[in-house]
């Protein structure tokens, strides 16, 4: 089943509640582990531009943006630690790890600081979690490798940032997929870092010892590298599942108008950080109602679609969606069971 962002719908939604407290002097920080790929970028950008404005509308004091040196555990864990000495009153966190954070992010809890995760989710009870159904969309990416490549055959996987809850989810989905597909076969695996040039050379190097592949199934932002490695090697060019990435859909466009190539893409959208944003905002602002756990779609275009959407991706950037006050508050509405 194609999963959308239905931005009317939420927009519709009334919102629950109102002011409860004055959030203007409030602090939220944002931890950050990663900052290597274009999602990631994309992710800061829209976080700067709905944050900025939230400061100057006076709705928080401030909203600052913190990403490590490296994509260490120990690294983030020490930041956070810095950050609730700094006295933030909410830190908005896209984790190194789901489970291995835990001490810090209880460390922040126990001083009074609200913690919303999103993407790369922590497991501690008392954060918040902006989550989306990564395993599904692994297993969405087999379901439609059926629909082009009937007859099965090979895959090729290439995998996100080591040691994630996304990677571990969407692989989790690829493998549950793949058994309810039995015509194909993983045949090989790289890890790609969700990022172009570090999935070509990986693909690269793993192409000489692969049989003739199919498909590749991989986590976003890799697919326009793996088509660069597979041209050069001279290789049958596969079907290779997107990632929702400018360069990307550019790539699949110019192979449909040359043969039909078709395939699918799929991503969380990148300005799912403002949706945590505005969680952490909400709950500085004495909402009781919202649920720690709240279920978001994941954005996919099929063939029909992704030419629309393709003139509104910046040369370099992902599909996305910035979330307003409104929305995210109706968002939360839509998950209060």
């Amino acid at each position: 089943m194609k999963k959308l962002f239905v931005l009317g719908t939420l927009a519709a939604v009334l919102t629950a509640g109102t002011a409860l407290a004055d959030t203007s002097g409030k602090k939220i920080a944002f931890s950050n582990n990663y900052a290597g790929n274009s999602w990631r970028q994309a992710m800061l950008d829209s976080y700067g531009i709905v944050t900025k404005k939230a400061v100057d509308d006076k709705v928080v004091g401030a909203a600052d943006i913190f990403t490590t040196a490296d994509k260490e555990v120990p690294t983030q864990a020490a930041q956070v630690q810095n950050l609730i000495l700094q006295g933030y009153d909410a830190i908005v966190i896209n984790a190194a790890s789901p489970d291995a954070l835990n001490g810090a992010i209880k460390q922040a809890c126990d001083a009074g600081i609200v913690v919303v995760s999103f993407d790369g989710i922590v497991t501690e009870p008392c954060a918040y979690r902006v989550v989306v159904d990564f395993k599904d969309m692994g297993k969405q990416e087999v379901e439609q490798m059926a629909k082009f490549q009937p007859k099965g055959g090979n895959l090729l996987e290439i995998r996100g940032l080591a040691g994630t809850s996304i990677d571990d989810a969407i692989h989790a989905g690829i493998l549950e997929g793949v058994a309810a597909h039995p015509e194909f076969k993983i045949v090989g695996s790289v890890t790609g870092d969700w990022d172009q040039t570090t999935a070509q050379k990986a693909v690269a190097t793993i192409l000489p010892s692969l049989p003739d592949v199919v498909g590749i199934v991989d986590q976003g932002g890799d697919g326009y590298g793996a088509a660069q490695a597979f041209a050069a090697a001279n290789k049958p060019r596969p079907t290779i599942i997107m990632g929702n990435r400018q360069d990307e859909l550019k790539w699949w466009k110019e192979q449909k108008e040359k043969d039909g190539y078709q395939t699918w893409s799929a991503s969380i959208a990148p300005g799912v950080s403002t949706l945590a944003f505005w969680v952490a905002q909400q709950v500085l602002d004495g909402r009781k109602d919202i649920p720690h756990d709240l279920l978001v779609p994941y954005l996919a275009f099929t063939q029909d679609d992704f030419e629309a959407a393709l003139p509104k991706i910046k040369e370099g950037g992902v599909a996305t969606h910035e979330y307003t006050q409104e929305e995210a508050a109706a968002a939360i509405k839509a998950n209060i069971k």
